[in-house]
Formats: C-alpha cells, sequence, structure tokens
C-alpha cells in the first residue's frame, strides 16, 4: 500500500534515450518516467541497451489554447487517414510540438492508450482542453470505426471555431487598445503639459476663456488625484472582468447585453449563430442523437442567450416537438437558420442544411469585421482629434487673445 501510494507521487518526465537495438543499430527516442534508471531498465525489456539518457526540459512553456488543439486534430486525422497506427502518430505530434505543456498532455493520453483505455475516455479525463463535444465525437468515431472520418470533421470545426473567434477578438481588440492610448496621452498631457502652460498663464494678469479654465481645472484634478483616478479605473476593470467570469448571472446580463450593442451586438450575434449552427451540424453528421447533441451545441455558442435557448429546444425535441418549431418558438434564431434546418428535416440533410447555414454566417462575420475595421479607423481618428485637438486650441486661445490685445 505504501509503496503505491510512494510511486503514484513520483514526477514523471520526459527523457530523451539512445543506445543499440539487438542488431546494433543505433536508435534513439523519448520515454516518459520517474527517472533515468527506469528509462534503462524499460528500454532493456525491449531489447535495447541504453547508451545515453538525457531529461528534457518541460517545465516551461506557454499554455495550451485552442488553435493548438486544432493543429493536433488535424495532425492526427492526417496521420491516420493515411494509415499510421494510433500510437505511433502521438508519438510523432508530441515529438513535432514546439510547446511543452502539449507535448506533456500528448505523453499523458498516449500512456493511457497505451494500457488499454480508449482515446475518448482518455481525453475525458483532460475536460480542460477537450470538452464533451470533442470527446462524444471521438466516442462516435470509436463505436463506428470511422475515427479518422469524425478527427477530420473536428479538426474543420475547430479550424473554423479558432477562426471565427480571432476575426471577433480583431474586430474588438482594436479600438479598444486605441481608447486605452488614447487615455495614457489625455492623461499625461493633463499631469505634464497643461501645468507647464498654467504657470505662463499668470504671469499674463487677464482672465482667461472658459474652455481655458475647465482645462486647467480637469489638469488640476489630474494632478492631485491621479493616483485614485488610475486606482478606480484599473480596480472597477478588474473586478468587473472577475464578477463577468465567477458569476453566471453577471454572465447572462452581459451577454444579453452586448447582443444590443450598435453595431459590435450585430457581429456578436452572427458568430453565436454561426458557431451553433456549425456545432450542430457536425454533431448531427457524427451520428450523435439530436437530443444528446444538444447539450454540447449552447455551450459551443459563447452566449447565454443560446444556451438557455438550446436547453428549451432540448426538452421540446426530448418530448418529440420538431427542430424547427423548437428553435421557433425561442424568438432567438433568424429566419434563414429556420428555414434551413426546416428544409434538412424534410429532406434528412438536416447535418449539410446546418452546415450551409454555418457557412453563410461565418461570411456574414467576415465581411462585416472587414467593414468595420474600415469605419473604425476614421471614426476613431476623429475622437482622438476632437479630445486631444480640444485641449490644445483650449490652451492656445489665451495666446491668440494676447496676440489681438498687444
Amino acid at each position: 500500500m505504501a509503496t503505491g501510494a510512494l510511486a503514484k507521487n513520483v514526477k514523471d518526465f520526459v527523457y530523451e534515450w539512445e543506445g543499440k537495438d539487438r542488431n546494433g543499430k543505433i536508435v534513439r527516442g523519448e520515454l516518459r518516467a520517474g527517472g533515468e534508471a527506469m528509462v534503462s531498465a524499460t528500454m532493456r525489456r525491449q531489447g535495447i541497451l541504453v547508451s545515453k539518457v538525457k531529461k528534457r526540459r518541460t517545465s516551461g512553456g506557454k499554455s495550451i489554447k485552442p488553435k493548438d488543439l486544432a493543429v493536433f486534430t488535424r495532425q492526427l486525422a492526417t496521420m491516420m487517414r493515411a494509415g499510421v497506427p494510433l500510437l505511433q502518430s502521438f508519438d510523432i505530434v508530441a515529438r513535432g510540438s514546439p510547446n511543452p505543456k502539449l507535448t506533456r498532455l500528448l505523453n499523458d493520453i498516449r500512456q493511457d492508450v497505451e494500457t488499454g483505455t480508449s482515446l475518448s475516455s482518455a481525453f475525458r479525463k483532460h475536460p480542460l482542453y477537450f470538452d464533451a463535444l470533442y470527446c462524444n465525437l471521438v466516442e462516435a468515431g470509436e463505436a463506428g470505426g470511422i475515427l479518422e472520418q469524425l478527427l477530420d470533421r473536428l479538426a474543420i470545426y475547430q479550424e473554423k471555431t479558432v477562426a471565427l473567434k480571432n476575426k471577433i477578438k480583431s474586430a474588438l481588440t482594436y479600438p479598444v487598445a486605441v481608447m486605452v492610448v488614447a487615455f495614457v496621452v489625455v492623461a499625461v498631457i493633463m499631469i505634464f503639459v497643461v501645468p507647464a502652460f498654467k504657470d505662463v498663464f499668470k504671469s499674463f494678469g487677464a482672465d482667461l476663456p472658459a474652455p481655458t479654465l475647465m482645462v486647467i481645472a480637469m489638469s488640476e484634478f489630474f494632478v492631485s488625484y491621479w493616483w485614485l483616478i488610475f486606482g478606480v479605473i484599473g480596480g472597477g476593470i478588474y473586478f468587473f472582468l472577475e464578477s463577468w467570469k465567477r458569476s453566471e448571472k453577471m454572465q447572462k446580463t452581459m451577454d444579453r447585453l452586448l447582443l444590443k450593442i450598435p453595431i459590435f451586438g450585430d457581429l456578436l450575434y452572427k458568430s453565436a449563430v454561426a458557431r451553433w449552427t456549425r456545432t450542430l451540424a457536425t454533431m448531427f453528421a457524427a451520428g450523435v442523437p439530436l437530443v444528446e447533441a444538444l447539450d454540447s451545441v449552447g455551450g459551443a455558442s459563447g452566449n447565454a442567450v443560446f444556451v438557455e435557448a438550446t436547453e428549451k429546444i432540448q426538452r421540446d425535441v426530448s418530448t418529440g416537438s420538431a427542430l424547427t418549431t423548437s428553435m421557433q418558438s425561442t424568438g432567438v434564431f433568424p429566419t434563414m437558420v429556420l428555414q434551413m434546418a426546416s428544409i434538412g428535416e424534410e429532406s434528412g440533410s438536416l447535418d449539410h442544411m446546418l452546415g450551409k447555414a454555418a457557412e453563410f454566417f461565418e461570411d456574414e462575420v467576415d465581411e462585416a469585421v472587414k467593414a468595420l475595421s474600415s469605419l473604425m479607423e476614421p471614426f476613431i481618428i476623429v475622437i482622438l482629434g476632437t479630445i486631444i485637438g480640444g485641449i490644445v486650441v483650449s490652451m492656445y486661445l489665451p495666446i491668440f487673445k494676447l496676440g489681438q490685445v498687444v
């Protein structure tokens, strides 16, 4: 008992080894083990005499991102379609990964599969990286003997989802970054530039224009309470994001509000519809029953409004209602999606029609991002010019007035 508990506490590392096989040929490889002695013993049982063992550094590395998992899925699907055995495919992908954390993850999964665990069960041990949709599709592929086909579908789904999220982030990041830079520039002007002008104006001995007095008053407030301003703004943003992340009620409220924001709300709505239809199409095409498929669809949309709508659809469908009727009763989905779903149900090609709807809305998001990017640049330039230009003009008004008097 004590020995077993101690063994569980031994931390494994990835070791690179080199040795000779039974034919005297030099071979190299990697092995996850608790020490160099374990590497030598393991390889000796396989008929390899190890001459060099070196521990590979795996403590660092960046976090595993959805893009990394999409690349892994694509590589695994490609190799399995080419006839490469599953365990060897994992070895190849793990060695080729530049991210040590992903390498460790894949080695852990490989070890589980090697000991007889199914691939879907091995994935389920890592819910942080492989969600229910991913595991359900892999399980369906294993049961139906079409694992490489479903991995290919998963790769396409992940690639499109990552691309869609990146487009949304690029559309939202630009204005936020410009606003932050604008605030910093205004703060620097208020704290350092305006006080210098204020000292010059004192020597004029004349009344200053109202805009100048207002800017000076704002500058004095910034100089006196800059720590409070930055603290309140920084703390407010931090607590807002934390409450958004941790409070389910806050998440639902913000998701509803985001969909109502002018311009950006329409973009977020189309992206949520695209993800919802793409996910359901992928699950249904894999042969997952509709009621079970809906378990993963709501969360994949990334919006609480669609999660609630999906839960209602699932309840209705489980009692015998048609999918299109259930979707229409939520009042969330656009007419085009409802029509496509209706045609798909009648013709028996629901996955194909939902896939077409997903492609349409993904194209809509792409076009909206392009249009938004072209419109935001002049809009932001006008706002920055008005704010900073207004401050500059206000500070030069007394100088203009003095020139007229002279």
